[in-house]
C-alpha cells in the first residue's frame, strides 16, 4: 500500500485531497495547525491514517515534525506541501506571516521532502503554488507563489542531476472553492474543492511536472502571461489564493 502526507490538511484543497487519496489505496499523514480538524478529517479518510501537528511559521520544529511522521508511518511515497496563507490587501503585519509561511515554510518541508527522497532513491513531491504566481498585483502573496513555483522546479534540476528517481509537481490553481474564496461574490469558474483534488490526484497517478486546476485555467494562465499589465491585473484583483 502506498503512502502520502499531505501537509496543510486541515481545510480545502488539502481535507479533500486526503479524503481522495484514502478512497485510492493510500496510507495517509495528515498534517497541519488546526488539530481539531484533523482529528475530523480522520473519520471521513476510508484508509489508515496518521497525524501530526506542523506549524509552518516556526520551520525548524516544523521539519522535526515531519521526520517524525515519516518515521511514525515507517516510509512514505508521496508528500504534499499546500499549507498557505493569503490576503488581496495585507498589511505589514500580514505580509511576514505570508512570507513567513508561504516562503520558508514551503522550502523548509520541499527541501527535507527531497533529501528524504533522494536518500531513498524514489519519491513524488508535490507543491501547491497559485496562478498568482504568474503575475506580481498582489504583492507579497504573488511573490511567494512565484517563489514557490521556482522552488519547485529547482528541485527537479536536483533531483534530476543527483539521479534519483523523484518526480516534482507543481500544481496551480485557479478558484477553488475553500476558506479563502468563502464570500467572494467576484470570482469565476470556482471549483469544488473535491473536483480540484481528483485532477491533483490525476496529475498525481501520471507524474505530472506542471499542471493547472481546474484544467481550463491553463488558459487562463496563458493569457495572465501575455495579457498586458492592466488586464492581468482586473485577473488578478479577483482572486487571494
Amino acid at each position: 500500500m502506498k503512502k502520502a502526507i499531505v501537509i496543510g490538511s486541515s481545510t480545502g484543497i488539502g481535507r479533500a485531497l486526503c479524503v481522495v487519496l484514502g478512497e485510492r489505496g493510500y496510507e495517509v499523514g495528515v498534517a497541519g495547525r488546526r488539530t481539531e480538524l484533523m482529528q475530523e478529517l480522520r473519520g471521513e479518510i476510508p484508509s489508515r491514517t496518521y497525524m501530526k501537528a506542523i506549524d509552518l511559521r516556526r520551520p525548524n520544529e516544523a521539519r522535526q515534525a515531519l521526520r517524525e511522521l515519516i518515521d511514525e508511518m515507517d516510509g512514505v511515497d508521496l508528500i504534499v506541501i499546500n499549507s498557505g496563507v493569503g490576503s488581496s490587501a495585507p498589511s505589514w503585519e500580514e505580509e511576514l506571516e505570508i512570507i513567513a509561511v508561504n516562503v520558508t515554510g514551503f522550502a523548509a518541508m520541499a527541501s527535507l521532502a527531497l533529501d528524504y527522497f533522494a536518500d531513498r532513491g524514489a519519491g513524488h513531491i508535490v507543491g501547491i503554488s497559485s496562478i498568482s504566481a504568474l503575475r506580481g498585483v498582489t504583492t507579497s502573496y504573488s511573490a511567494s507563489k512565484a517563489f514557490d513555483s521556482i522552488y519547485l522546479e529547482g528541485l527537479q534540476f536536483k533531483a534530476d542531476r543527483l539521479g534519483v528517481d523523484v518526480c516534482v509537481t507543481d500544481v496551480k490553481p485557479g478558484f477553488v472553492d475553500t476558506p479563502m474564496t468563502e464570500g467572494r461574490s467576484d470570482m469565476f469558474w470556482i471549483a469544488p474543492a473535491d473536483k480540484a483534488a481528483r485532477q491533483i490526484y490525476d496529475a498525481i497517478r501520471k507524474r505530472r511536472r506542471h499542471v493547472y486546476v481546474t484544467k481550463r485555467w491553463r488558459l487562463m494562465g496563458w493569457l495572465m502571461k501575455v495579457l498586458p499589465h492592466r488586464a492581468a491585473s482586473w485577473v488578478q484583483s479577483r482572486r487571494q489564493g
